[in-house]
């Protein structure tokens, strides 16, 4: 545990949270003081071990399981968070789930499956969890989407379309829960090295591979964690209904401009500008 203890008191649940970035936020959460639920759907090992980091560290957790397509899951999973923490200030609606297919191929059972955990879960699961922070008087709901939202990439269209609905919702959950006191924001990450990655593409030179990145890096849990934590927080209370993109400079790139760490060749502007 950390010595600035931002989250002392604080109760919080993340979905999604037996791998990935899932985890990686709720560690935070825990390593600055809250008191955290991990839920997960089939990564029982990995939430289990997340939880005894935490209580071995001096911290309260406890994890649930809930399949976020069954709405009757998604209210369970907000009752016992809630009963558990004894009450609830913090929402992190991490999970969800991807695929890539050809939109010629793509199949009725594939669409829903993709958008009743990644969309629909969220929202009955927000539905059920605010009504607690109102009665508090107050709390933060982040909500997880993606670059995706903002840039394409041949055959997610499932998904692409799942993480601008939640950029959309997003937005306007944020006005109707703002004089309720609940502030409710997103961040959408870039390449964020997880397990399934590493499952998917093999072994691969992370070096080079973040070389392409502007900042050097292929980001990592722990980042998108430390952004959570920000916008749970009193430093981020001017925030309200936006959307922030966490992913090294990757949408800054102009597409069809060539390698970004390579002197450009070309001069414009001949003629015109003096010194050239």
């Amino acid at each position: 545990m950390t010595q600035t203890r931002k989250m002392e008191g604080k109760r919080v649940l993340v979905t999604g949270s037996g791998t990935g970035i899932g985890r990686g936020v709720a560690l935070e959460f825990a390593r600055e003081g809250a008191a955290v639920v991990l839920h997960y759907a089939h990564s029982a090992d990995g939430a289990a071990s997340a939880v005894d980091e935490i209580r071995g560290a001096g911290g309260t957790a406890e994890v649930f399981q809930a399949d976020l397509a069954d709405i009757a899951q998604v209210k369970e999973l907000a009752a016992q968070a809630i009963s558990f923490l004894g009450g609830l200030d913090v929402l992190v609606n991490n999970a969800g789930i991807t695929m890539n297919r050809p939109f010629l191929d793509v199949t009725p059972e594939q669409f829903d499956t993709l958008y009743n955990v990644n969309i629909r879960g969220m929202y009955f699961l927000t539905q059920a969890a605010v009504p607690t922070m109102i009665e508090q008087g107050g709390g933060a709901v982040i909500n997880l989407t993606s670059v995706h939202a903002f840039a394409g990439m041949t055959e997610h269209t499932i998904y692409a379309g799942t993480k601008a609905a939640i950029v959309g919702f997003t937005r306007v959950l944020a006005l109707e829960l703002a004089t309720k006191g609940v502030r409710v924001n997103a961040i959408a990450p870039g390449w964020i090295l997880v397990e399934n990655h590493l499952k998917v593409l093999g072994e691969f030179d992370q070096q080079e591979a973040g070389s392409t990145i502007p900042a050097g890096v292929i980001g990592a849990p722990h980042d998108i964690g430390k952004l959570a934590l920000f916008l749970a927080s009193e430093e981020s209370r001017y925030i309200v209904g936006q959307t922030l993109v966490i992913d090294g400079g990757m949408l800054a790139i102009m597409p069809l401009s060539g390698d970004f760490r390579d002197e450009r060749q070309e001069q414009w502007g001949q003629g015109y500008v003096a010194g050239l």
